[in-house]
């Protein structure tokens, strides 16, 4: 059982090996990839693209109608043109890519493009191809190239490409500053996000951190790919990390993390767990910082033999920054094996803006460990056989092992010597010199020390002429700058001079354009005051309606408290005389009466039919109590079609009830109450109630002054309701009292009700 067991696991092992090889031998294998470039509408071809891999340009094969691309998997495809935005994609197989783009600002540019002449089109791409390929080898003949592209055109898209181009020229010799002027015009001419990317990255190896994370910010308001968050989130990272905000800066690497996993960017997961490494270990958390670097160390040995040295140098720098010499050297050896293998890696000596910006950032932001007050070590720009045997040796010294030191320091002194690399001879050489001295060989720490007296005397003698090589260097370029910047200007000064032929047309046509403005602007001033002065009227007419509304329904709420109170009175009468009948039958017409006045209490206006009933049943109810005061008539005129008309609810209540309590109730004899209505015209009826009661001067003697205040309001009451009705319907009814006699006596209501 144990030996099947054995079996299992050993078969298990091997097939694990197994696969992990296979997967690390196609991960490093380069195929050929076809790359198609299309226009979504018309589907043809777009031949003059920039397609590039990994820092490498491709250009357009007429015989296979495509580009023809080396990848590998993982590797990042970057498709540009004038005419559309960038294209990132990520190599995931060798199936072909079809890369497909909205056309409408490839039309623009093709349109402009008819307007100069074929062989014009062709120069244009010639001089910026030529430009690309010169970059690392002639920064002369480049910028020679482009300097003729901004002579001959004066189209913005082809101007601001040719200024990148400049721009990423610049930056790759690691002129800053002129990198942030091309940059800047580029941006000035068509602005794109890739170009805002670079110009912040500029301004970051400008030391200008400031501006770089305003401009990485400024970034992010865009409508952003994959690819270009990425970067932006892995430069503010940079920033926070060169300001010491390690915080921010590992907030920033694991969001560009989490967006090259999710998209399978090999080389940023490589890189990024690197940077997450280097942020842990500046903060001192030593066990997170190594399970980083573990993890960045496995992707590069994925990747190439290049990208895993480069990583091991990095773990290593970090091994030796916290003393960990043993696993230095240990790692540095494996190096030098790699190394001897491939004789000499460089790094950073490529035309890919995003890697050569990588490894420039990476050496930038880890000083030399000899430098004091720096923790981190950095790699050289080239990793050699002379540079790693010279750091194997310091740590063998930093450890105190001088003697097994030696071997290495001796290796690195001769490889520096055949490489003519006096910086890494001059350093071994004094560290030989150390270790002699600390194993107490006078003569030789002597013999070694004067040898690296010595070189220093020869290296400075070098650095002044490289001084001056470069101070020459910065001067041509400062001259080609000058006469680029001197096209720029006759270019805006010719502009102005056509600004300034069309400035009287343009004065003219604003002028118009002010005056029509000025007229719209008072039309629609007045248009303004007409709608408010409508909006004025129609608001306060609703306000009105809406207080007469209110008004009318506290009015009709308003019952005769007087006949209220009489009524029960009479009510409570009958009871005293025990006179059941009378008082049940009173009661119950009274109840009648009023159940009738409350469902017409919420109306304006009700048939006239229904008036007339609740008024006979009113004179009814009276007149059972007053019997032996008066007798009363209803007279309708039957040519009346009741139908037609409508009246306010209990409008006529109130003048029969004055009629009976303050005119018939007061008279000796028999009294006669009179209620009529005849056709007046054919729109128009009039009512009269008439009673030969003692009239109005009369009853106004007999009364107290509570029931004057009492009957004042009742009449007030009662025209503010005309009033409000006539407002509301336009004059539909009117009123006239007078004397019935001449002697005074008795009262005549004459109303008009018009129809409705």
């Amino acid at each position: 059982m144990a030996k099947k067991t054995y079996i299992s696991i050993l078969i298990f092992f091997v097939g694990f090996v197994y696969g992990f090889s296979q997967e690390k031998k196609r991960v490093d294998i380069v195929f050929s990839i076809e790359v198609k470039v299309v226009s979504k509408e018309t589907n043809e071809s777009i031949k003059d693209a920039e397609v590039k891999v990994d820092g490498r340009y491709f250009r357009y094969d007429n015989v296979m109608d495509n580009y023809l691309i080396k990848a590998k998997i993982g590797g990042q495809l970057i498709v540009s043109h004038p005419g559309f935005e960038t294209v990132y994609y990520t190599v995931k197989s060798k199936e072909e890519i079809k890369i497909n783009v909205d056309d409408f600002e490839e039309r623009k540019f093709l349109k402009l493009s008819k307007r100069k002449s074929k062989k014009d089109l062709v120069n244009y791409q010639q001089n910026l191809d030529s430009a690309k390929f010169y970059t690392k080898k002639n920064i002369e003949k480049s910028l020679t190239f482009l300097e003729e592209n901004l002579k001959s055109t004066k189209d913005v898209r082809r101007n601001a490409t040719t200024y990148r181009v400049l721009a990423d020229i610049y930056f790759y010799w690691k002129q800053y500053d002129l990198a942030i002027e091309n940059y800047i015009t580029s941006i000035k001419y068509f602005d794109e996000v890739t170009t805002q990317i670079q110009l912040a990255a500029s301004y970051f190896l400008d030391k200008n951190y400031k501006a770089s994370e305003k401009k990485y910010i400024e970034v992010l308001l865009n409508k952003l790919n994959f690819y270009e968050s990425l970067l932006v989130y892995e430069g503010l990272a940079d920033i926070y990390f060169k300001t010491k905000k390690y915080n921010e800066a590992r907030i920033k690497y694991t969001k560009a993390l989490a967006i090259a996993n999710e998209n399978e960017i090999n080389s940023k997961i490589t890189d990024l767990n690197s940077r997450l490494a280097e942020v842990y270990a500046a903060e001192g958390d030593i066990l997170k910082a190594k399970d980083y670097f573990k993890n960045a160390l496995q992707l590069a040995t994925k990747e190439n033999k290049t990208r895993a040295l480069i990583e091991q140098e990095k773990v290593a720098n970090f091994y030796n920054s916290f003393n960990q010499f043993d696993d230095e050297i240990e790692l540095r050896k494996e190096s030098l094996k790699d190394v001897l293998a491939v004789d000499s890696i460089r790094i950073g000596n490529t035309n890919d803006l995003e890697t050569n910006l990588a490894s420039i950032i990476d050496d930038w932001l880890n000083p030399d460990p000899d430098v004091k007050g720096t923790k981190l070590s950095r790699f050289n720009k080239t990793i050699t056989l002379q540079s790693v045997n010279y750091k194997i040796g310091r740590a063998y010294i930093q450890k105190e092992a001088y003697r097994d030191a030696i071997p290495f320091l001796k290796n690195s002194i001769e490889f520096a010597y055949k490489k003519e690399d006096l910086i890494v001879q001059k350093d071994a050489t004094r560290k030989l010199s150390e270790a002699y001295a600390n194993i107490g060989n006078v003569y030789e720490a002597n013999k070694t020390f004067q040898s690296y007296v010595g070189l220093v005397d020869k290296l400075y003698i070098k650095k002044q002429q490289e001084i001056a090589q470069a101070k020459q260097f910065n001067k041509k370029i400062s001259e080609k700058q000058n006469r680029i910047n001197s096209l720029e200007k006759d270019r805006e000064l010719n502009e102005s001079k056509m600004n300034i032929a069309y400035k009287d047309k343009q004065l003219a046509e604003e002028v118009n354009k002010r005056q029509l403005n000025l007229i719209y602007t008072l039309v629609a001033g007045i248009l303004l005051l007409v709608l408010l002065a409508y909006l004025q009227i129609r608001n306060s007419r609703q306000q009105k309606l809406a207080n007469n509304l209110l008004a009318l329904k506290s009015m009709r709420s308003q019952m005769n408290p007087h006949f209220i109170f009489n009524a029960l009175n009479s009510v409570n009468s009958y009871i005293a005389l025990n006179d059941e009948r009378n008082a049940n039958r009173y009661l119950s017409e009274f109840a009648i009466l009023m159940r009738t006045v409350l469902e017409n209490s919420d109306e304006d206006f009700i048939p006239l039919v229904k008036e007339i009933e609740l008024i006979e049943l009113y004179v009814k109810l009276e007149h059972n109590r007053f019997k032996d005061k008066f007798n009363y008539h209803v007279f309708i005129d039957s040519n009346i079609n009741l139908e037609d008309f409508n009246i306010p609810p209990m409008l006529l209540q109130p003048y029969i009830e004055n009629a009976i309590w303050h005119g018939l109730r007061y008279k000796k004899e028999m009294g006669e109450l009179l209620i009529s209505m005849e056709v007046y015209d054919q729109e128009t009826i009039r009512i009269v109630i008439q009673d030969d009661g003692i009239g109005r001067k009369k009853s106004k003697e007999l009364k107290t002054e509570n029931q004057l205040k009492r009957k004042s309001k009742g009449m007030i009451t009662i025209k503010n309701r005309i009033a409000i009705l006539n407002d509301m319907y336009k004059e539909k009814i009117s009123v006239n009292i007078t004397n019935a006699f001449e002697n005074g006596e008795g009262t005549k209501v004459e109303l008009l009700l018009k129809r409705i």
